[in-house]
């Protein structure tokens, strides 16, 4: 085997693998005790099983089982064996094959036999466990997850076309999965322990990580990460799977060309960042535009792009910089639009003014469950700002800064529909109004689960038509004209 990756020995003492195998073989597996098995109560949730199919279970929890003790006294060769120091230069294959010949000569001390499925199995997941992030990598690399979710390290959930169900994925131990948690953090410079039991970060990818760790997890840690879409979603995709109709896109692209300031409003995983970034591909080229999150997600593709992170304090207290920290000095580098990944607290108030202040076409995302919600959530970020200020004055400045509420909302079938377009047109004594302009109506439910639904135009013409007139976009009266 070749050694570009192994570390030298010191002399007079033997090769760590030769010490660790000679301590395998004189133990060996077969010596160990097996533990105790639990008894488990039977789901009632589950389908009773035919005594073949719980035999076939049986034997490949065995297999996994096996691999797993295989895999952690491997992982512990590898370990002493590779010189971590010269894996950053090492490429995929060449690592693997080193990994591989590693894992060949172990096995065969240990005189343990597998079969290609079972070698290659185990010299990928040794590979992610070295360089990636162990049992979620497979995850990580499904396009088809959306949302991985670990509820302590033997159950882990993903988010498929909007569905969440229960993987076979298992973390060894409460130890392997706060390992995992630690290297993720760690790369961003932040920590996890029982004095900072929490942490947001950002995965190489662009994906988001939260993660909550004991003594205030109580059954082991709390992991979620949004992944990050590579690729990513046009408004001609949105429309192609029914989020909106090409009627509400033309009018959107209408709305963010004419430059009026937009509010993409929606619960938790209901698309607002997707419908933020299918609206930012409507700004012009020769626009400034500034970004500003808490964590990077917006995924803008205009050429004058400045992004602006936020960031917590260190271990000291100090150093932390804030939504409106960033936003303060936005407001100095001469932005023609500001985008705000999401607006959740003292922030809004600065966001108000740039609205109201000549940096028209500004967006931002906040939690609400209809427009009228949205609205009150402004008015009590505003509160938490510690500003002093009539309820009027509030409501006033939210009515003359703000244009359009665009909601976002997922349907319990898992699909994700832009189920109002709102637009707001002043105050009428201290309450401010607001009229719909475009909404999806529910019809029904099929037997599956289904929704079935339609978009409709309410019937009134955009308060906004001649300003859309004047930049270029007459559009006809016929999208306003609803269905009968």
């Amino acid at each position: 085997m070749f050694s570009r990756f192994k570390k030298d020995a010191p002399p007079g003492r033997p090769a760590p693998m030769a010490a660790a195998g000679a301590a395998a073989s004189a133990t060996g597996p077969a010596n160990k005790a097996a533990p105790p098995s639990v008894w488990r109560a039977p789901d009632p949730a589950m389908p009773a099983r035919s005594p073949a199919e719980a035999v076939a279970a049986d034997k490949e929890q065995k297999r996994k089982k096996r691999l797993m003790e295989l895999k952690l006294e491997l992982h512990k060769r590898l370990l002493e064996s590779l010189n971590l120091a010269a894996l950053e230069h090492a490429s995929e294959q060449n690592l693997k094959a080193e990994i591989s010949l590693i894992a060949g000569e172990a096995l065969d001390e240990m005189s343990v036999a597998l079969n290609k499925e079972d070698r290659s199995t185990l010299v990928q997941e040794l590979y992610d466990e070295v360089m990636g992030l162990g049992p979620l990598e497979p995850l990580l690399k499904d396009e088809t997850v959306n949302d991985i979710l670990v509820n302590g390290p033997k159950r882990i959930f993903v988010e498929r076309a909007g569905k969440l169900e229960l993987t076979d994925v298992t973390f060894r131990d409460e130890r392997h999965l706060l390992r995992i948690i630690d290297k993720i953090v760690s790369a961003v410079g932040r920590r996890v322990d029982e004095s900072n039991p929490y942490c947001d970060a950002r995965l190489a990818d662009g994906s988001r990580f939260n993660c909550m760790v004991p003594p205030v997890a109580v059954d082991g840690s709390l992991v979620s990460i949004r992944k990050f879409k590579k690729e990513k979603l046009r408004i001609e995709d949105l429309v192609k799977y029914g989020a909106f109709t090409e009627e509400m896109a033309a009018y959107l692209q209408a709305a963010v060309s004419c430059r009026l300031n937009i509010i993409v409003s929606g619960g938790t995983g209901s698309g607002k960042t997707t419908t933020l970034n299918a609206l930012s591909s409507f700004i012009e080229n020769t626009e400034r535009v500034l970004t500003i999150e808490d964590t990077a997600e917006l995924q803008l593709q205009q050429v004058h792009v400045g992004r602006m992170e936020s960031r917590p304090a260190n271990v000291e207290g100090k150093g932390a910089v804030s939504q409106r920290d960033c936003l303060r000095n936005a407001l100095r580098m001469r932005p023609d639009r500001i985008i705000v990944g999401e607006t959740r607290g003292e922030e809004v108030i600065d966001m108000l003014q740039a609205m109201n202040t000549g940096h028209d076409g500004s967006m931002t995302t906040i939690h609400a469950n209809n427009p009228r919600d949205g609205i009150s959530r402004l008015e009590n970020m505003v509160a938490m700002a510690g500003i002093e200020m009539p309820l009027k004055a509030v409501r006033s400045q939210i009515a003359s800064a703000v244009n359009l509420i665009v909601q976002a909302s997922r349907l319990q079938d898992g699909s994700r529909r832009m189920v109002s377009i709102t637009e707001i047109t002043g105050m009428e004594g201290e309450v401010i109004s607001m009229q719909e302009v475009f909404r999806y109506e529910r019809l029904g439910i099929e037997p599956s689960g289904k929704i079935i639904g339609r978009f409709n135009a309410t019937g009134i013409r955009s308060a906004y038509s001649d300003r859309f007139r004047q930049w270029g976009y007459d559009l006809p009266a016929s999208i306003y004209e609803p269905i009968v």
